[in-house]
């Protein structure tokens, strides 16, 4: 799994055998300066790209992949041949499912990844929900409920990445969106403005002070109004947007939009809460913007419910979505779908993504990274 917040890649082994979910290895691989900020620069709406540049990063990404996969295996002990899949998100530099041709673009390229390591890869998972009229997005509530959901304690789990989505696990029927920003505006201002690539625990942050005439302002924009099923992105959310957001709060200090941004994603992700999900006694946090001490402290104030990581569940909060995806590729593999239509607004649930079959047998089934 790589994220909006393009730092580098997730990979998890997981052992579903009877049914149950077992975290077997992680390993995180940070991407390269250089590629990051390629990555960064093809997420960015309206910016040309040759399409040559761009077959190159998709190969590279493929090769990078393919070496985390390797290396989680390393870690494991185990051979490519103890494998049943593996489950590829890719790298998403484009989400816009609105409209007649609406699409979502993720690349890394699966033959490379297939290949190298001789694993049955499953990938692109996220159009042929859109094919269905679906969002596309987001797709991990149907694995948080199967690895969270009790009928006894109606939750929400909150995933903190670049984009925040929810997932409501109130009832029998999973609902869900992405909220808006979760980490990818505070990330772009301190790159712009301390030269680091994030506000690690939100220390920068903490420093300023909200200007709530900036805040509200932020909080005006339409998208927080849509009624769910919805999803965003970069493309939505983007410098640009911020730019022309704080073009009138210039004279503002840097920490102090800082801390105007954090407590921005901390109040529209409350308020997503709050007005569907009133009836949770517990929201569970997992993605990078749970170590953002800031973030959680201002979340907390404004929700006034118990906030838990996920890790008091058993999934560590940068392991789940690495996990939901291995989750994902099994539901493919297994010929079961893998949308929530409750959740991404799909006419009909549909098995996702594609399969590049691999070079080797399988000795035993039921682990998949």
């Amino acid at each position: 799994m790589s994220g909006t917040s393009i730092d580098g890649i997730d990979a998890a082994l997981v052992d579903f055998s009877g049914n149950k979910i077992c975290l077997l290895a992680f390993h995180y691989q940070a991407f390269p300066n250089a590629l990051r900020q390629q990555l960064h620069h093809l997420s960015q709406p309206d910016q040309p790209v040759l399409l040559s540049h761009f077959g190159e990063i998709d190969a590279q990404l493929g090769q990078l992949f393919a070496q985390a996969s390797l290396k989680l295996l390393e870690k494991a002990n185990l051979r490519p041949t103890d494998v049943t899949a593996i489950g590829s998100h890719g790298q998403t530099v484009y989400h816009a499912p609105e409209g007649q041709y609406g699409f979502s673009l993720q690349i890394g390229d699966p033959n490379r990844l297939a290949q190298i390591t001789g694993i049955t890869t499953v990938c692109d998972f996220r159009r042929r929900d859109i094919a269905v009229g679906g969002q596309g997005a987001p797709l991990v509530p149907a694995f948080h409920q199967a690895a969270f959901f009790d009928p006894t304690t109606p939750k929400t789990i909150l995933n903190i990445g670049g984009i925040a989505n929810i997932s409501i696990l109130t009832t029998d029927q999973v609902s869900g969106f992405d909220t808006g920003p979760g980490n990818t505006l505070m990330d772009y201002w301190c790159q712009i403005n301390i030269g680091q690539n994030y506000d690690a625990h939100g220390d920068w942050a903490s420093t300023g002070q909200v200007n709530q005439d900036l805040l509200q302002h932020l909080l005006d924009d339409a998208y927080f109004d849509l009624t769910p099923p919805k999803s965003t992105g970069k493309e939505y959310f983007s410098p640009a947007w911020l730019d022309q957001k704080i073009a009138s709060y210039r004279h503002c200090k840097t920490q102090d939009i800082q801390s105007t941004l954090c407590q921005f994603s901390a109040d529209s992700i409350a308020q997503a809460i709050l007005r569907h999900a009133p009836e949770s006694r517990q929201v569970l946090v997992c993605g990078g913007g749970a170590h953002n001490q800031q973030l959680m402290a201002m979340l907390n104030n404004a929700l006034q419910i118990p906030i838990l990581s996920t890790a008091e569940f058993g999934i560590e909060p940068d392991q789940v979505e690495a996990i939901a995806f291995a989750w994902l590729a099994r539901q493919t593999l297994n010929g079961l779908p893998g949308n929530l239509c409750s959740v991404t607004g799909a006419q009909t649930p549909v098995i996702l993504g594609g399969i590049y079959p691999g070079r080797y047998q399988v000795q035993n089934v039921g682990i998949a990274p």
